[in-house]
């Protein structure tokens, strides 16, 4: 069964729209998905939660070199092994 659902209307100048869709884009976010998001976190924590920010270039380009992966099926790794080795030879960096 899904959970009944309601429409939320908000007023918010044209300039903050446009500037929160692009970051939130960036983000993989739509306005709708961010506004859910938010609440969720109040009804979860019952406070006001952290702020999200725009992804800086290491992260942006580390998702972009994911989402390509996936794409494509390529792994980083031949096993679980390999990738525990990396982890450990990386973690002290």
């Amino acid at each position: 069964m899904t959970a009944q659902t309601s429409m939320l209307h908000i007023r918010v100048d044209d300039d903050t729209k446009e500037q929160a869709t692009e970051a939130l884009s960036y983000m993989g976010l739509s306005m709708s998905d961010a506004v859910r998001l938010f609440l969720r976190r109040v009804v979860i924590d019952q406070a006001f939660p952290l702020e999200l920010k725009v992804p800086n270039a290491e992260t942006l380009a580390a998702m972009a070199e994911s989402r390509m992966m996936m794409a494509k099926h390529i792994s980083r790794f031949n096993s679980e092994t390999e990738l525990f080795a990396d982890l450990e030879k990386n973690s002290s960096k």
